[in-house]
């Protein structure tokens, strides 16, 4: 994870080009790094490593870029190169890229692996559950209550049984389902990514995952 400084990245023309730097977007760049370290790095030069064929483009695709883009930015904390996770990301977000059908649940299976990459895994629906469970309510805000999705976390289990083991045949009725599938996930990642906080996108992904 790293932060850069951009001059002039609002301007009409390069090297302004914000649509650039919108979520996900895969970049090359030259940045010149202080000598003592720390403090931001300046960019020398950018550009769009992969075009993306949909992605910006569709409001469904653009949103759950957004959510997954937030929640990548408050839970991959490390500094150090990471070519395991760097491959995970960059391959999964080309593949969404392309992808025509499934596209609602692909934040699903995107948390889902994401988590084995940060160290925390499920290999089952009940380690997801049973953690979510036992930690109770969630802080105000976050998208996940005490209320009718605790009661229901034992129904839940099946579904993220079918996205771990078998994603393409994954049977998730409606949108209702897929809304409190996401909140318990986020919820999970509460549990192991301390300071994780709310993920205000969830409220915007929900509203545009549909029936």
């Amino acid at each position: 994870m790293q932060s850069y400084l951009v001059n002039g990245v609002r301007r009409a023309k390069p090297p302004g080009r914000i649509a650039l730097f919108q979520p996900l977007t895969l970049l090359e760049l030259v940045a010149y790094v202080p000598r003592q370290g720390g403090g931001l790095t300046r960019l020398a030069e950018f550009r769009c490593a992969e075009p993306f064929r949909s992605l910006p483009y569709e409001m469904r695709k653009s949103s759950v870029a957004l959510f997954l883009s937030e929640v990548l930015s408050k839970s991959v904390r490390e500094e150090e190169e990471n070519p395991a996770l760097f491959r995970f990301l960059h391959d999964s977000i080309l593949t969404f890229d392309e992808q025509d059908a499934g596209v609602e649940n692909f934040a699903l299976l995107f948390l889902l692996h994401l988590a084995g990459y940060l160290g925390f895994g499920a290999e089952t629906g009940a380690e997801i559950t049973d953690q979510v469970a036992m930690a109770g309510a969630a802080p105000a805000g976050s998208g996940f209550s005490s209320g009718p999705a605790t009661l229901r976390l034992r129904e839940f289990e099946h579904y993220f049984d079918e996205l771990l083991r078998t994603p393409a045949a994954a049977s998730i009725p409606n949108g209702q389902v897929r809304r409190e599938l996401l909140a318990v996930l986020i919820r999970y990642y509460q549990l192991h990514v301390e300071n994780l906080g709310d993920i205000k996108s969830l409220e915007i992904l929900s509203d545009v995952l549909g029936g």
